[in-house]
């Protein structure tokens, strides 16, 4: 695990400098505090810092060929690396290390571009073809490593984090606004953009070739949904337990302790009881508890790890820590980020590296087997609430949702009652959307500056939904299934974007990998391919998945059975109460007013509501509380 970063030049003539090549690599010395290294040839320059994980002896990078016509960095992990490797030498490819990395440079030689085809892992890797003048970077199909780019003036600077980037001096900090406007919708900036006008991200599976003065990407696998009719939840049971064996066996493969995020959710808990099948009670798990019992998961894992017989380490999240960490949060990100459970997520993560160096988890099995439980309101809101009415839904449900006293205990019917009204006149993919996000298109006319909403030329922010489903795989009617469509856009936005940035930028800030077996590629395959019925049933969720785990035993039932928590943390409270006065001083008047972007009036208005426990805010005050704290740090 690494983090990598270059420097290419089109122009042959034009030298890169090792000194901003090596500040741009030392930038990343958290994602690898273990080892270094740079190779520069000219107009290119390829670096990397190293968090020594397999072949701890020769694993150093960057790594070339035999002939040393070509050359890598590489972050991530390739799990059927082994096999690989075998097929290799079969043909005639002499290594000079056991690594992974080594691997793709020969499979390269073999494949060219099309390497990336027979990856099964997370990857981010740069390789510089010398003879060919070639540099080929590429990024894993779920988005697990992140890559970040600029190519401008006939140079291209590359790394796993945009702090590396802004380590050269011809980068610049300017705020991209409709990037600003995307990230009030989603909580994250959705790629390809980034929040700032010069950096771009490399979408997952995707690869970029820059050659003769061009550059272009390519998209080199899809998602495909729901194709699979000829099979039954027997055959899809038995094949589901196979790979998913087979997936958490792969991700074992470690020269350095490891261990399991352990929350006591049906995910990590299943990742650790296959986990622990060959690793018997030799497995260390980890957790974080909370005081607010609504939020604490720590029973369900403590129950979990009895049930496999861990090794159990838990440790007590308080909003003090979240005061302490708040100053560690402005690096970790790089972007406003507004989703809370990294907090949580970077305390677990530090929690976990005084232990062991790697650790898996159960990221992804929400989204491959729709497990979120607004599936089940989009299944209530088009079959029943829409077909009723307009006057009763009206004066029932809404009146309802006007009534409910306000709560801030974790998914409160309050909450949930006012976020299903506020989007369900909408499409389905917007609807989804704005019961997920923080503000809605309408609640960001009221909160923009004119001067703002005028340069954003009638964009309202959701625009990535419809680039997305552009691209749905196939064209045949089953992907105007709203579901579906849903899926999709969670496992291309959310998944992507949210889940796998926060788990990368909190572990790699702490110098520890995480690993998640369900987004395996044959896995992932798999149960993208099975029709949703086998997933779905009003009101169940995971349906597949959960029969699985009960009919083999895996886990217990009350963790089986048990409905969707989230990896939250109280901040409707928090904000109300220990974080009121950081939360007031980065949302004050005169903060607001002097950076013209946002109506402070507005502003005011939402905290007073939410001081009040007139309404529950939490999502729209901590995104804007997240992008003040960022730009404090990277533009003010």
């Amino acid at each position: 695990m690494c983090g990598i970063c270059g420097i290419f030049n089109v122009d042959e003539s034009r030298q890169v400098s090792s000194d901003i090549l090596i500040k741009m690599r030392d930038a990343l010395v958290h994602r690898g505090p273990d080892d270094a290294g740079e190779f520069v040839q000219g107009n290119v320059g390829l670096a990397m810092r190293r968090l020594e994980i397999i072949d701890l002896q020769t694993g150093r990078q960057p790594i070339h060929n035999e002939n040393n016509r070509i050359w890598i960095v590489f972050n991530g992990e390739i799990y059927n690396f082994l096999e690989l490797r075998e097929g290799l030498i079969k043909k005639g490819h002499r290594f000079y290390t056991k690594s992974d990395t080594e691997v793709i440079v020969h499979l390269y030689e073999e494949e060219g571009i099309r390497c990336v085809d027979k990856l099964n892992g997370m990857f981010a890797f740069c390789i510089w073809d010398s003879a060919e003048k070639r540099l080929f970077l590429a990024r894993d199909r779920m988005g697990q490593k992140p890559l970040y780019y600029r190519f401008k003036n006939g140079q291209l600077l590359f790394a796993s984090e945009i702090k590396s980037l802004l380590k050269h001096p011809s980068v610049s900090r300017e705020l991209d606004q409709n990037s600003l406007n995307e990230y009030l919708t989603f909580e994250y900036v959705p790629a390809p953009k980034s929040i700032f006008k010069d950096i771009s991200k490399l979408p997952a599976s995707h690869l970029m070739v820059v050659q003769g003065g061009k550059v272009s990407l390519e998209r080199y696998w899809n998602i495909r949904l729901g194709w699979r009719d000829n099979i039954d939840e027997v055959e899809a049971s038995e094949r589901l337990f196979d790979l998913l064996d087979k997936a958490v066996n792969r991700h074992l493969i470690s020269d350095v302790p490891l261990g399991i995020f352990l929350s006591g959710g049906i995910d990590s808990s299943a990742i650790a009881a296959f986990a622990a099948r060959p690793l018997g009670n030799r497995m260390k798990t980890f957790s974080v508890s909370f005081d607010d019992k609504t939020f604490d998961e720590s029973p369900y894992a403590e129950l979990a790890a009895d049930h496999i017989k861990s090794e159990h380490y838990q440790m007590k999240f308080s909003a003090k820590d979240c005061l302490e960490i708040i100053p560690d949060i402005y690096d970790i990100i790089d972007e406003p980020f507004a989703d809370a459970s990294l907090l949580p997520t970077y305390i677990l993560s530090r929690f976990t590296r005084q232990h062991v160096t790697v650790a898996l988890g159960g990221d992804g099995g929400d989204e491959l087997f729709a497990g979120y439980p607004t599936h089940i309101a989009h299944h209530f809101a088009d079959k029943i609430y829409l077909k009723l009415p307009y006057f009763i839904r009206k004066r029932i449900l809404e009146a309802v949702g006007g009534r409910l006293p306000v709560s801030f205990n974790n998914f409160s019917l309050d909450f949930k009652v006012k976020k299903f009204i506020s989007g369900v006149g909408f499409p389905a993919d917007v609807r989804h959307q704005i019961w997920m996000g923080a503000f809605s298109p309408a609640q960001k006319l009221v909160l923009f500056l004119p001067s703002v909403r005028n340069g954003l030329a009638g964009r309202d922010g959701l625009e990535p939904l419809s680039e997305n489903f552009e691209e749905l795989a196939g064209s045949d009617e089953r992907h105007a299934d709203n579901h579906l469509k849903i899926l999709f856009s969670d496992m291309r936005l959310y998944l992507q974007d949210d889940i796998l940035t926060k788990v990368d930028r909190a572990s790699m800030a702490n110098s520890l990998e995480v690993r998640s077996p369900f987004l395996d590629n044959d896995l992932v395959e798999f149960v993208n391919s099975l029709k949703f019925t086998l997933k779905f049933r009003y009101p169940h969720t995971k349906l597949n998945f959960r029969k699985l785990l009960l009919a083999r035993k895996i886990l217990p039932p009350k963790i089986i059975n048990r409905g969707k928590k989230g990896f939250g943390i109280p901040v409707a409270r928090w904000i109300h109460n220990e974080l009121r006065q950081i939360i007031c001083d980065f949302l004050s008047e005169d903060r607001i007013k002097n950076a013209g972007l946002f109506n402070y009036s507005y502003i005011k208005q939402m905290l007073k509501e939410h001081f009040e426990r007139r309404k529950d805010n939490r999502k729209l005050i901590w995104a804007l509380f997240m992008f003040e704290l960022w730009k404090e740090r990277f533009l003010d």
